[in-house]
């Protein structure tokens, strides 16, 4: 329990943050990213463009399961329940409108100076790291979680082996 109430905190401010710029980041992301691949690759670079708009959704919609999947099941871990995780999620969505003026006041930060880092984004190996960045967590997660799984499994059997019954 100890470890949650110190880490919630931090996933919540991170989900916030990211809540409130990622559609502006991925936007910027992707088209710098097309831009690269127009330059070193026309023919592809054109295609993609006709789908610019698809492109920025799936990226987006990556954003926002890992937002709304693997930071709640970060905090609540896998045992959860479909309701909490909707709590979790609808706090994290109503803190991107309320927790503005909280950020403000305990950080001195204004929301805007979030958006100045999208000049990170005009660089095309950040953005394209931005943009396999949620791939990347869920696939670690999915990993990390197996082996955890797995490490219970053999646990289990190795604290409490199979009886065998004799007939």
């Amino acid at each position: 329990m100890g470890k949650a109430a110190f880490i919630t905190p931090f996933y919540l401010s991170v989900a916030w943050a990211l809540m409130i710029t990622y559609q502006f980041f991925t936007e910027t992301a992707v088209k710098t990213v097309m831009n690269e691949i127009i330059i070193r690759w026309p023919e592809m670079g054109l295609l993609l463009y006709n789908r610019l708009d698809l492109l920025v959704f799936i990226y987006a919609f990556s954003w926002v399961f890992v937002l709304s999947s693997v930071i709640p099941s970060l905090i609540l871990g896998k045992e959860r329940g479909t309701f909490v995780q909707f709590v979790v999620v609808l706090i994290i969505t109503i803190s991107t409108l309320r927790l503005q003026d909280v950020f403000v006041t305990y950080t001195g930060i204004e929301i805007e100076r979030l958006f100045s880092l999208v000049v990170f984004f005009r660089n095309p190996i950040d953005a394209a790291f931005y943009l396999f960045f949620p791939y990347l967590l869920m696939f670690l997660v999915d990993i990390f979680g197996r082996a955890s799984k797995q490490k219970q499994v053999e646990l289990n059997t190795t604290h409490y082996p199979a009886t065998q019954t004799s007939n």
